[in-house]
């Protein structure tokens, strides 16, 4: 039999059904496999009893005939969704051992259609960072490296561990969360394949909050197909979240090999960036005529207000993360650290329980929503955003099926390499904010290697609601650049 851990969730699948395997099997496999990669810590949370009583439960109700859409199945969750009865803290040191007595909606969609938890998976503090070294329990490391180099990459953020723990075979699949490029950006670092869905596409209930307007929960997976199945349970309408959007979830993997014949496939000239590495530009052209190939049509867009996307970003993501992370302060639960008086107990505690980059997105909020500088940059951020999602509604208005660009602006980069200037820490986020501002789905494929071997990966940006176009076009893509895995040395 293949080493369980090699397979895609979609064959899986199909091994479960067959009764090839158990997946009490399936799971201990990852189990094992999870227990020889803790060099990476992608995993903050290991549930190995809680993932075999599921598994065990799943076996039973396979063997009835009632298994749900991802039977037996074992995923890895972001630790940015709220598990009941499993510790829960955004790798924060601020929420301490912080247990949730509920279930996200995300995830109890997806043990629901029979999923099992392998565990929890470590991310940017509070999902905030490029690269997954603002943990509390430390930065995350890429099962890739540099041909003939030792040094440990990042594995990209917020949602590093997610990625890690797919490229490296640890779990089938894993949930992430996008609020800038957070699912983004990982899976264009480490081979795998990220989708951020439409805003109001998934529930937010029972997510720890970034920045509202703009979170939004989707899958990292193997194969565009394997996000497309995981896709599937984790969208839909949510009572519980009054920004869900009520509308009916699409069978997203009937669209995996569907023609894109005569679709218009927009190339925005913006992207081109002063410096932008020959190798984007390569594998952006590339990305291009594979489409072209495969009968789309390509056209040259223009989104002439992408050069404010990332200052406006920097402005309306922090002011919600000062808005949202002010109920964090050692009263109801998590960290308190004493002081002589209230203010001095919320002073201390908020101190010593947020990290140095949450602590400096708190102040930049805090600072773009006091009195007298409100309208001089929320608000103008606020307007320019809906210049940016204009922009892209006069290119879908013009019968732009999706975008074509790069995910990131590089491969990527070493633990520690970018730390010291922030700006350029930021800039990891250049071709994926604009999609977040604009409330629009995005999806990123692997789609070549750099020189030094590393992956690199292409966006495709959709119109609202329209995931399935996305999926069709990204499996073109992924069948023309072909599936890469990391060498293993850990």
């Amino acid at each position: 039999m293949t080493d369980l851990t090699s397979l895609t969730l979609a064959e899986a699948r199909e091994g479960l059904a067959n009764k090839s395997f158990t997946s009490l099997e399936l799971t201990d496999a990852h189990l094992g496999a999870i227990e020889a990669a803790r060099v990476l810590n992608a995993f903050v949370l290991e549930t190995p009893d809680q993932a075999r009583a599921m598994a065990r439960a799943i076996d039973a109700k396979i063997a009835k005939g009632e298994g749900g859409p991802l039977a037996g199945i074992p995923l890895g969750i972001k630790d940015l969704f709220a598990t009941k009865d499993v510790r829960t803290t955004a790798c924060s040191k601020i929420l301490g051992n912080f247990v949730p007595p509920y279930e996200s909606t995300v995830t109890s969609q997806l043990w629901r259609d029979g999923a099992v938890m392998l565990g929890k998976l470590n991310n940017d503090e509070f999902a905030m960072g490029s690269s997954n070294e603002t943990s509390c329990f430390g930065p995350v490391v890429n099962p890739w490296r540099r041909e003939g180099s030792n040094t440990t990459l990042v594995p990209g953020g917020s949602s590093g561990g997610s990625a890690s723990a797919v490229a490296a075979q640890l779990c089938m699949g894993a949930t992430a969360t996008d609020t800038g490029g957070s699912i983004r950006q990982p899976a264009a670092f480490t081979a795998t394949v990220g989708v951020k869905p439409t805003y109001g596409r998934c529930s937010r209930w029972g997510t720890v909050a970034f920045a509202s307007s703009l979170d939004q929960a989707g899958p990292i997976a193997r194969t565009v197909r394997d996000a497309a199945i995981l896709m599937r349970s984790m969208a839909g309408h949510d009572p519980k979240d009054t920004t869900s959007v009520n509308c009916e979830v699409p069978d997203y993997e009937a669209a995996i090999g569907k023609s894109v014949k005569g679709m218009k496939i927009g190339i925005p000239k913006e992207y081109r960036l002063d410096g932008m590495p020959p190798e984007i530009e390569k594998l952006w052209s590339e990305g291009a005529a594979w489409l072209k190939a495969s009968g789309a049509e390509l056209v040259e867009v223009s989104l002439p207000h992408t050069k404010y996307a990332l200052p406006a970003y920097y402005i309306v993501a922090p002011a919600e993360a000062s808005s949202n992370l002010a109920r964090y302060d050692g009263v109801r639960y998590g960290l308190r650290v004493p002081g002589r008086s209230i203010g001095e107990m919320y002073e201390n505690t908020r101190a010593e329980g947020f990290g140095d980059e949450v602590r400096r997105r708190v102040m930049i909020g805090t600072y773009v929503l006091s009195a007298g500088y409100y309208d001089a940059y929320y608000l103008r951020a606020q307007k320019v955003r809906t210049l940016i999602k204009k922009d892209f509604e006069d290119c879908f208005a013009k019968g732009v099926s999706a975008i074509l660009t790069p995910a990131t602006p590089s491969a990527a980069f070493g633990i520690g390499e970018k730390g010291a200037d922030p700006v350029e820490m930021y800039l990891n986020d250049i071709f994926t904010v604009t999609v977040n501002m604009a409330g629009l789905p995005g999806i990123a494929v692997p789609a070549g290697r750099d020189a030094q071997g590393l992956p690199l990966g292409l966006q495709l940006i959709g119109r609202p609601f329209d995931e399935e176009t996305l999926f069709s076009l990204g499996e073109i893509v992924e069948q023309a650049a072909g599936r890469f895995t990391p060498p293993r040395w850990w």
